[in-house]
């Protein structure tokens, strides 16, 4: 006969067998909880998180700040967590749509120290007229005719985080020299 964790009754309802009355096969204990260290692991292994963020993810868990800061300290000493490999990550994955302004304040809210930023942003301003016109090139792709238009563009390369001089310069049709 076979153990089913699960008892038929009348009527067709199913129930949960208790853990007691399980064999060898069925068997449903408890496993341990992961430990910190673990779960922060299972979290990078999914994407590429910043100490910070990783920090509070953690914190969520009830865990104590002694306890996340030792399992992070390992993790950094061992390479896993790099708040650089996360700039450059968010940069080349976003780069190509957004601005530096809206680069900037995704990489702030991630944690990242205020150095990283101003590094990444530095290298970003010199392409920051050619990516707009790559945007605006494949959401619009003529000069504005109006100034409802005109305008209408200016407010979506602004909401996509390109600068003011830049927003003009593409709208007004001024190619990069």
């Amino acid at each position: 006969m076979v153990n089913w964790p699960f008892k038929v009754v009348q009527g067709g309802a199913a129930q949960t067998a208790p853990a007691a009355q399980l064999g060898e096969r069925g068997k449903t204990s408890a496993a341990p909880a992961p430990s910190l260290k673990a779960r922060a692991v299972s979290l990078l292994a999914q994407r590429e998180y910043s100490r910070q963020e990783l920090s509070d993810k953690l914190t969520a868990e009830q865990a104590s700040p002694e306890e996340i800061e030792q399992a992070l300290a390992q993790l950094e000493a061992k390479g896993l967590v790099d708040d650089t490999r996360v700039v450059e990550t968010l940069v080349n994955r976003r780069a190509g749509k957004l601005g530096g302004l809206r680069l900037r304040q995704e990489l702030q809210a991630k944690g990242v120290s205020p150095e990283l930023v101003a590094e990444a942003m530095a290298g970003l301003k010199n392409t920051e007229l050619a990516r707009a016109l790559a945007v605006w090139q494949k959401k619009f792709g003529h000069v504005a005719t109006d100034a409802a238009t005109r305008n209408r563009q200016a407010r979506f390369l602004a909401t996509r985080g390109f600068s003011g001089d830049v927003v003009r310069q593409v709208v007004a049709g001024v190619e990069d020299e």
